[in-house]
């Protein structure tokens, strides 16, 4: 399986980080780009369950 593309901007995750007072660990933006694409896929499939082709935010 291809390696798949971060979906998060680093630099914003790590500027709101660093306001919390906190350090960014490099291998967080891969993670969390892992947890967004996994919330799509639960969006995409609810969205075809009720039988329309736009993913809204309701799907989430």
């Amino acid at each position: 399986m291809p390696k798949k593309e971060i979906l998060v901007v680093v630099s914003k995750i790590k500027e709101y980080i660093k306001s919390k007072k906190m350090m960014t660990s490099g291998d967080l933006a891969a993670g969390l780009s892992t947890e967004v694409y996994d919330l799509i896929d639960k969006a995409i499939k609810r969205c075809k369950a009720n039988k329309r082709s736009t993913v809204r935010s309701d799907d989430l």
